[in-house]
């Protein structure tokens, strides 16, 4: 089995990069998918998040751009990669900034919530790498900002996630807007009928690969089920989110999010919520304090939560 990047295929300058932030050995779904990637094939990926997909995209895209050289024109991206959620999109971002520095080449993020200024400026100035979430971008096609024509290689990320949150007929509008000889390579963590739709339709020919991570905590896990009463909830959830280690709760509303986190805080547990109501800001300091430990627990939207990738969640 194959122990390093340069063994799949990967150029040494990007190889670099991840050797100084410390990442020398591909997961299952990275060696399972780069030699294919890497050679412009399409591609349909299976893996669940923090198996290392981002990584599987991030390095065919900065390396297929970069061999082939030339500079991004106005308003005209060269590679695409959709995303459902913000936090999902921040993410992607900060995994490949520093490989497309080393490349020398334009990466920028397209997500509601927040002002299209910037947005619209970088798209202005040329991006090799667009990284979006589908609503905001065709928001910014329609007003004449973007156009998808020279777009090489498109990334769908979190497949899966895009078909609950409702965003297909967006990504289906998208994706046709793309040449059609382009490389395209879709990741989800299941591979079910919706996404079957758009492999069919968009994809040509795909190799199929399926990984988990070698890291899976699944084998690990306890599942308990505790029946309570409402009126004792609370006093349960405070005492199951002041053990030590990470928490992530989930609840069905935006409210309920809000509410919880704030009762916890109350009873003395360091807690943040995430949810669609929160601004951008707030979304991304509350995720910081998670990452960081200033808050020990996370109550999250399904919705919100989706994608995100925090080590060590005891809870």
């Amino acid at each position: 089995m194959t122990t390093n990047f340069a063994d799949l295929g990967v150029p040494a300058a990007l190889d670099a990069v991840l050797a100084a932030n410390g990442i020398t050995t591909p997961t299952p779904i990275q060696a399972a998918t780069l030699p294919d990637s890497l050679a412009g094939k399409d591609l349909l990926g299976r893996g669940r998040t923090g198996s290392g997909k981002t990584y599987a995209f991030a390095l065919p895209v900065v390396a297929r751009l970069s061999a082939k050289g030339g500079r991004a024109t106005p308003r005209r991206p060269r590679a695409l990669v959709l995303a459902p959620t913000r936090e999902l999109v921040s993410q992607i971002e900060a995994a490949i900034r520093p490989l497309t520095d080393a490349a020398g080449l334009r990466v920028h993020t397209v997500f509601g919530g927040v002002g299209q200024g910037p947005q619209v400026s970088a798209l202005k100035r040329g991006v090799d790498v667009l990284i979006a979430c589908p609503g905001r971008l065709e928001d910014l096609i329609g007003q004449g900002h973007c156009d998808l024509g020279a777009v090489e290689i498109t990334v769908l990320d979190e497949a899966d996630h895009m078909a609950d949150l409702g965003f297909l007929p967006a990504v289906r509008r998208l994706l046709g807007q793309t040449p059609r000889h382009g490389q395209r390579m879709l990741f989800s963590a299941t591979l079910d009928n919706a996404i079957d739709v758009l492999v069919k339709r968009f994809l040509d020919q795909p190799v199929v690969h399926e990984a988990d991570s070698a890291q899976s905590p699944v084998a690990q896990m306890d599942h308990h089920v505790l029946h309570v009463s409402r009126e004792l909830r609370i006093a349960v959830l405070v005492d199951l989110a002041s053990a030590p280690g990470r928490t992530v709760v989930f609840t069905r509303t935006k409210h309920g999010a809000k509410a919880l986190a704030r009762q916890l805080n109350k009873s003395g547990v360091p807690s943040v919520d995430l949810h669609g109501n929160l601004s951008q800001g707030a979304r991304t300091r509350n995720l910081d304090a998670f990452h960081s430990g200033t808050a020990t627990t996370l109550v999250a939207t399904d919705i919100a939560a989706r994608g995100i990738h925090v080590d060590d969640v005891a809870l």
